[in-house]
């Protein structure tokens, strides 16, 4: 049998849930007896479809069997996916939906597909955490990923589709990064505007930077506010095991969003495709979780 040989392109080392991917792509690759190359775009859509492009259009016998992408920016690269189903190399696309795959998919043997966490769902699981948190409402300081990402923006529209009414959001943005939310924050909280607002309740889209946004607090609050900044509540997304569920349990989050890492389930299936012809479904959601759950929460005020 001949080994098949995966190329998985990430966003960027400076990410817990990325380097989780990555993690779970080593895993899988040698349970499943597959070789798994992994490279980091730098979080530049440039050097990604470089990267790839570069795989696809290398010699036979070098290129890769399939490409597992979660892409950086706004698009899924829908030029570089066609080139490399014109060549026989399977294409799967991590953490968002492929719009183009189902066309592809008719003009082409190779197996197209997308794998990912339904994040509509992840920002509705969110939606039901700040309720929980705040059920007499309050004011929300929200921080954002990238506005070119379709996760970032699923999430916020299914946040929106549950945030109480009484309940008010100030949004800041962030590239999923712990120093890029640090930057966000200081920024922001050295606007006397800032201070001034009765912040209840944090909401990021991932973990770091939620963490990020805890520790601008930390560095830039040194006034007889800094006692409240200190105790308001923080929720992230991802729940990364050693990082995220670790930040639960120590008290740094109030509470995340347990996302399954993508790339196992992409390379299962691509790896069933090849090997054996098996049809592959056009996209397949993961399922995400509350942690703790929902009903474990402290509403803010409340006593244990």
């Amino acid at each position: 049998m001949t080994e098949l040989r995966f190329l998985v392109s990430l966003i960027t080392q400076d990410n817990d849930y990325q380097m989780e991917q990555a993690a779970a792509a080593k895993s899988f690759a040698a349970e499943l007896g597959v070789e798994a190359q992994i490279v980091y775009a730098g979080d530049d859509p440039i050097t990604q479809s470089t990267q790839v492009l570069t795989a696809i259009q290398t010699e036979p016998s070098l290129r890769p069997s399939g490409i597992l992408i979660e892409p950086v920016g706004a698009t899924s690269f829908p030029q570089v996916a066609g080139a490399a189903a014109s060549v026989g190399v399977g294409w799967a696309v991590l953490s968002r939906q492929a719009e183009y795959a189902g066309e592809l998919r008719r003009t082409t043997r190779s197996p197209v597909f997308s794998v990912s966490a339904d994040q509509l769902e992840v920002g509705r699981i969110q939606g039901r955490q700040i309720a929980a948190l705040l059920p007499r409402g309050g004011a929300v300081l929200l921080l954002q990923g990238p506005s070119v990402s379709s996760v970032s923006r699923d999430r916020h529209t299914g946040l929106l589709e549950l945030l109480p009414p009484n309940v008010h959001v100030t949004s800041l943005r962030g590239r999923w990064t712990e120093e890029s939310a640090h930057q966000s924050v200081c920024s922001w909280l050295h606007l006397a505007a800032a201070q001034r607002l009765r912040i209840d309740l944090i909401v990021a889209q991932n973990d770091a930077m939620g963490i990020g946004a805890r520790k601008a607090i930390e560095e830039t609050i040194v006034d007889e506010d800094r006692d409240h900044w200190l105790g308001i509540p923080i929720t992230g997304c991802d729940g990364v095991p050693t990082t995220g569920q670790t930040w639960v349990r120590t008290g740094q989050l109030a509470a995340t969003v347990v996302v399954p890492p993508s790339t196992g389930k992409a390379m299962t299936l691509m790896t069933q495709a090849l090997r054996s012809g098996t049809t592959v479904p056009e996209h397949f959601f993961t399922t995400s979780s509350p942690f703790p759950a929902i009903e474990k929460l402290t509403p803010r005020g409340s006593r244990r």
